[in-house]
């Protein structure tokens, strides 16, 4: 049973289909992908499962039944707006916000000191948001998100506007979330903290879902039996021993020494293209080209667009 369930979900505004017939599954204590271009849809589908809107017609089930309003209180929702008050202090905002997803104030403050001090933002609790940095603001907003140790998790584009040592710190505590038992989903245009993050994904394209499942085992259906081929010796040699079952699809450098991509034809195996190649360079390494997330996005996408 998925943890949560989408199920053929439509929404409309005005004369603007945002979701045609979507549906997808998370697994329960996973990160779960949400991807797709600018305007396709992922910001609709998640505020339908906040319950800031109502889907046209399909449903949405939250661990085996109908997703109720009092489940909001079981999730937390990190938007890619951040909506921090300016003029509040921080602690007594983010004290606020804990009380409005149902924490008793006593257990809310000691939980948000907590987070503060593992943040390093503590000196900061009686000043006003507006004198924070962007990234200070961001960590405030995330920690708000997750201190009232929700079940499900939403994370609307985290690392946007963190430098690498804050975005990687974030990324150890979603990871640390998920180990703790939290289902997470992860929108993002970043296909590295996919590949690095994420176990599944649902990629969303002009109100549809075009793609879902494991990553691995995308990754592996949309492989296109290329071999990279690190070798020393001469590349021209190469070219030479290859017959027509075999094509090279480019050259480059691994690990300082030359390569060369070599696209398998007519179901020839790898086995075949090394005994061809033996004979003719030093065998530095060997390996499949399998795709990444980001070329599979543009693939994917450009498909439909085209």
């Amino acid at each position: 049973m998925d943890f949560l369930k989408i199920s053929n979900v439509d929404k409309r505004f005005v004369n603007n289909v945002a979701l045609d017939n979507v549906s997808m599954g998370v697994p329960e204590n996973t990160i779960y992908g949400l991807l797709g271009p600018n305007g396709a849809g992922k910001t609709t589908l998640i505020r339908i499962i906040n319950r800031i809107t109502a889907p046209d017609s399909g449903e949405v089930y939250f661990k085996g039944r109908r997703i109720q309003m009092k489940d909001v209180f079981r999730i937390g929702y990190l938007p890619e707006e951040r909506g921090l008050y300016k003029k509040m202090k921080v602690g007594e905002q983010a004290l606020y916000l804990a009380q409005l997803k149902g924490m008793e104030r006593r257990k809310a403050v000691k939980k948000l000191k907590y987070w503060f001090e593992k943040f390093e933002i503590q000196d900061w609790w009686e000043k006003k948001v507006e004198e924070l940095s962007k990234g200070m603001q961001q960590k405030v907003q995330f920690i708000t998100t997750v201190v009232h140790e929700p079940e499900l998790l939403i994370f609307d584009e985290p690392f946007s506007g963190f430098d690498p040592i804050n975005a990687n710190m974030l990324k150890n505590e979603v990871l640390r979330l998920k180990e703790n038992g939290s289902t997470i989903i992860f929108s993002t245009h970043n296909m590295g903290s996919v590949e690095e993050l994420c176990d599944n994904i649902t990629l969303i394209n002009r109100a549809q879902n075009l793609l879902e499942g494991p990553i691995d085992q995308i990754r592996n259906q949309y492989k296109s039996n290329i071999y990279e081929v690190a070798y020393q010796g001469d590349g021209k040699k190469i070219e030479q021993v290859l017959n027509n079952n075999y094509q090279v699809v480019g050259w480059k450098q691994a690990n300082g020494h030359p390569a060369v991509r070599i696209k398998l034809l007519h179901h020839t195996s790898e086995n075949e293209l090394l005994s061809l190649l033996l004979p003719a360079v030093e065998i530095i390494s060997f390996k499949e080209v399998i795709p990444s997330m980001n070329d599979i996005f543009i693939k994917v996408v450009n498909e439909v667009t085209n």
